[in-house]
């Protein structure tokens, strides 16, 4: 029997990705892929292997740039609530690798726990904030992460800890296809403390960044001792506009899509970018926001 055949009750053909992303632009998933179960989700990525088709993980879809040619292959997501389950006990949390980082901050803060607050407002999966270190300016989710379980492309499961576990400027050690769920460990504090940190926190990322637009957060990562943003600012290019797409007003370090864009304007106003900051700053910027 045959991946398309085995799988036909979760397969999506030729599934529009745009509405699945932050950016809103882009093509179409050969295959949308929405397992059900660990065991459905260990038995696609076996089937796949064999059959050379290739895999791809779609997560919150807030750091994706999808090319307007679309992806081939199979586009996962774990939005099943098999992947989503959050569960507290004492100072530790237990989050499946595709329930919101939101969701686990809302639990963290509900119980007393201490560590997330800075991390409200960035649009991630646990799995994604794993994969790259979701952070702010003080503090990375990295810090707080004990143990993650994770699944390879041919579909093999094991866990890591300890020195297999490391974490740096928006990455990790974790290079596997996927975590299935990780384990966090927090401090307890002030329930109102806590809660008031969130709040702050949420009302500067809602001043200063284009939250309210479609953007994919950050485009690029900060140089050392730089901020991209400022960087952006300082060549000229806020409000800079190709096609629909365009450098955000608010933070320089977003690029704001409006009705009509396409992925090839946000290419286009990514090299842009890059070769203005380089002329001006002779800095070369690197992408933090994954292009398929």
């Amino acid at each position: 029997m045959s991946f398309t055949e085995q799988f036909a009750d979760i397969i999506k053909f030729d599934e529009p990705l745009a509405p699945l992303t932050w950016l809103k632009v882009g093509g179409p998933a050969q295959m949308l892929v929405e397992p059900q179960s660990e065991e459905q989700l260990i038995d696609v990525l076996k089937t796949a292997d064999a059959e050379e088709i290739p895999v791809r993980v779609l997560g919150s879809g807030a750091n994706v740039l999808v090319r307007q040619e679309g992806v081939s292959g199979i586009v996962l997501r774990l939005n099943a609530d098999a992947f989503q389950r959050v569960e507290v006990n004492g100072t530790t949390i237990r989050a499946g690798g595709g329930a919101q980082l939101s969701h686990v901050i809302t639990e963290a803060v509900g119980a007393g726990l201490t560590g997330l607050e800075e991390l409200v407002g960035i649009p991630s999966t646990i799995g994604g904030a794993i994969k790259g270190n979701a952070g702010g300016k003080h503090t990375d989710f990295g810090e707080y992460v004990t143990s993650v379980d994770v699944l390879t492309v041919q579909g093999q499961k094991f866990t890591r800890t300890g020195d297999e576990l490391s974490f740096e400027y928006r990455g990790s050690s974790v290079n596997e296809l996927l975590v299935l769920s990780a384990e966090i460990e927090l401090k307890e504090g002030d329930p109102e403390e806590i809660a008031d940190r969130v709040k702050t926190t949420w009302i500067t990322k809602r001043t200063g960044q284009p939250l309210s637009f479609q953007s994919a957060g950050c485009i690029f990562k900060n140089p050392r001792g730089m901020r991209a943003g400022e960087l952006i600012d300082q060549a000229g290019l806020k409000g800079t506009k190709l096609g629909e797409a365009e450098v955000s007003e608010r933070h320089a370090n977003f690029i704001v899509t409006h009705e009509g864009a396409t992925a090839k304007d946000v290419l286009n106003l990514i090299d842009v970018i890059k070769s203005r900051v380089f002329e001006v700053h002779d800095v070369e910027l690197e992408l933090e926001i994954k292009i398929w």
